[in-house]
């Protein structure tokens, strides 16, 4: 006959304060997915239209801004991420597309498209995305986009035109989602820029 026993109070309460520990969770916070906010290109009109096609590449990037963090530089050369918020995409597959929604909603060509269609086109953008990213000057956010484009004639690979565009956007605040409100003004005015020296480079190039 067996015998049992007995449980001590405390070894019973100190068994039940680990039970319940081990079914308690940590805390997770929730990440928020952010997309890029686009606004309106204005259309070109018959005379500024080119019939040509471009295709445009996704820009390459270094590590820390190929991914789908939200960068900020918070004080001199240290880059870092917002916690808990992140991009819809990698950064430069975000800023692509939004290059390409600009320029087909410009029409100032006849057609516009990414290297994953693999249809062909007239002329290539190829680019590499050196900032994108929010920085804290004197205190305050501005959102910085640094890219090196390079336009390309598919026919022969001649450069036909290459340069460095800067464009610096303050937020209102250093609140995020105002930060990125800030990254889709930046953006704008970044597409606006391209189609206007894209526009340029194609006519210079046109034999006369």
């Amino acid at each position: 006959m067996s015998r049992r026993v007995p449980i001590r109070p405390f070894a019973l309460s100190l068994l039940l304060g680990l039970l319940s520990a081990c079914t308690l969770l940590p805390d997770v916070e929730p990440i928020r997915v952010f997309l890029l906010p686009a606004g309106d290109m204005p259309a070109a009109d018959d005379a500024t239209r080119l019939e040509r096609t471009l295709r445009i590449h996704t820009p390459q990037a270094s590590r820390i801004l190929a991914g789908p963090r939200i960068a900020v530089v918070p004080a001199g050369n240290q880059i870092s991420a917002y916690q808990g918020a992140r991009w819809g995409d990698a950064a430069p597959t975000l800023l692509r597309d939004r290059l390409i929604e600009a320029f087909r909603q410009s029409g100032q060509l006849s057609a516009v498209s990414s290297e994953e269609t693999g249809l062909q086109a007239d002329l290539a953008l190829l680019s590499d995305l050196r900032a994108f990213q929010s920085e804290y000057v004197e205190g305050a956010p501005q959102v910085v986009i640094r890219l090196d484009a390079q336009l390309v004639s598919t026919a022969d690979q001649r450069s036909l035109a290459s340069r460095r565009f800067e464009i610096r956007q303050p937020s209102s605040d250093a609140q995020l989602e105002n930060v990125v409100s800030a990254f889709g003004q930046a953006s704008d005015e970044l597409s606006r820029q391209l189609l206007a020296w894209t526009r340029q480079a194609v006519r210079i190039a046109e034999p006369r």
